[in-house]
């Protein structure tokens, strides 16, 4: 598998998608004029990953903010992380959020409710 490492922009995140080390990374802004458009050759790359995952892998999210749609994509993604470790893969995810933004510790709180994955809440200061 190719990884992918894209730089992130004024409205997409920055993205690390690495193969060998199971490591998902996500950070930045997520608004991107088209969604879809954006996240599909991500999430076809995590299909192909789960096909053949690491022992553990580990999802960082780091995100400053994401609108609504990318919102949905997010827990898309999270839910197929979610069948990897049901898989009997470890699965682990690093919520990242500022000290000063509960909206996005809440985010967080709520997915962490949705996907039966293991999360870890990490607190920064901004």
């Amino acid at each position: 598998m190719v990884n992918i490492k894209l730089e992130g922009t004024q409205d997409t995140p920055a993205v690390l998608l690495d193969a060998t080390k199971g490591l998902i990374e996500f950070s930045g802004k997520s608004f991107p004029a088209d969604v879809s458009d954006y996240y599909s050759p991500i999430i076809k790359w995590i299909d192909e990953y789960a096909l053949k995952p690491q022992v553990n892998t580990t999802i960082v999210m780091k995100m400053d903010y994401f609108n609504t749609a990318s919102s949905k994509v997010i827990l898309d993604i999270l839910y197929k992380f979610e069948d990897i470790s049901n898989d009997g893969h470890s699965v682990l995810i690093k919520w990242y959020f500022p000290d000063d933004d509960d909206d996005m510790k809440e985010t967080g709180e709520e997915y962490e409710q949705i996907v039966d994955v293991k999360f870890e809440h990490i607190e920064y200061s901004a």
